[in-house]
């Protein structure tokens, strides 16, 4: 096995606790010895062992003279566990091979220092753009202090998302729904805005994914106007963050139920920017848009999208009285239109689905 196969190994391993390990990264790794593998380990939640020390535990004595293997660069610094990089050196780990560096501050480049300095061999870049592909919520989250921004949104073949009234109806098939549900267990939140809970009544939970972990749902209102019955409210079947502007009467509204927090911004409008930073102060990594028109506008408008995951019905509904997925872009000629790269198309039943990020 040559260091690739063997980091790929580890990449599935961190691969398998998407969903699980927010605000940490995803981590894998793999201990090797005279060719055989002896050891391995993802890091599988926040607070509990990091997949180095996994893998560590699992290779015993053997580690003495051994590779490692890890998807991202080994920690040096005392956080809710201790520093990777001091375990790896005191079990006498011959030579270290990482994927990519870890752009935390508190670690960026001094867990390498700290093995060299012990005289182990480090090699660095091994599937390293695959390695920040699968970390690029942390990375964006830890890079420009905000979370990672999906935009989701399910349209008909000519764009709309709604028929007059803006009420939402189910546009594509089952194979797209549980596509969903496994997207949402990706993230840390799912936005809307209060309009969509108004109209739809939605629980914004996820239903089809294994797992007990559910997304924060947060909703941005600016004048605290969501109804009281709506699920979200009266259901606790996960936390409900409503952000709000600063003219919002808060006290009028009386006490919420415990699973409901209100969050209010020093300004009168809810402005995507502000949103998201304050979602960044309390640890919010990734965010799943799933609004209407207003919500998508404004966050296109914004700049802060960072993947378009857009599903497309082969349903047609024509232009009078429909909602299209964008409102106003202040677009006056195609030239000006707001450029796509296309990551991946794939078909889902009848339904196809497109991953896209903005043209830099």
């Amino acid at each position: 096995m040559d260091d690739q196969q063997i980091m790929k190994q580890a990449l599935e391993l961190a691969r398998s606790a998407a969903g699980q390990t927010s605000p940490n990264p995803l981590v894998g790794s793999v201990i090797v010895k005279d060719g055989r593998i002896i050891g391995m380990g993802a890091h599988l939640k926040a607070g509990q062992a990091h997949a180095e020390i996994h893998a560590l535990n699992m290779a015993g004595s053997e580690a003495q003279g051994a590779d490692l293997y890890v998807t991202l660069e080994p920690c040096s610094h005392h956080g809710r566990t201790g520093p990777c990089a001091d375990a790896i050196i005191q079990a006498g780990i011959r030579r270290v091979v990482v994927a990519v560096l870890d752009p935390n501050p508190l670690v960026s480049g001094q867990g390498i220092k700290k093995l060299e300095n012990a005289g182990v061999i480090v090699e660095t870049g091994v599937c390293e753009q695959e390695a920040a592909e699968l970390n690029r919520m942390f990375f964006t989250f830890i890079r420009q202090k905000r979370p990672f921004v999906t935009l989701k949104h399910a349209i008909t073949l000519d764009g709309k998302i709604a028929v007059d009234g803006g009420r939402s109806e189910k546009i594509t098939g089952p194979e797209v729904q549980r596509d969903v549900h496994q997207l949402r267990l990706l993230h840390d939140a799912i936005l809307v805005g209060a309009q969509t809970v108004a109209l739809d009544n939605p629980r914004l939970t996820n239903r089809f994914a294994d797992s007990q972990r559910q997304p924060i749902r947060v909703i941005l209102d600016r004048h605290l106007r969501i109804p009281k019955e709506s699920h979200i409210i009266q259901v606790p079947d996960a936390p409900t963050w409503i952000i709000v502007g600063s003219q919002a009467d808060i006290d009028s509204r009386g006490a919420f139920p415990d699973h409901v927090r209100v969050l209010q911004l020093n300004t009168p409008d809810v402005e995507i920017t502000a949103a998201l930073e304050l979602l960044a102060e309390h640890k919010v990594l990734s965010v799943l848009v799933e609004g209407g028109q207003k919500i998508n506008t404004a966050f296109l408008k914004s700049g802060q999208v960072d993947e378009i995951a857009t599903y497309i019905a082969p349903i047609i509904l024509g232009g009078e009285g429909t909602v299209s997925v964008f409102g106003d872009l202040q677009t006056s000629s195609v030239s000006n239109g707001i450029r796509l790269k296309t990551q991946k198309v794939e078909r889902l039943g009848t339904d196809l689905k497109i991953i896209s990020t903005l043209k830099e």
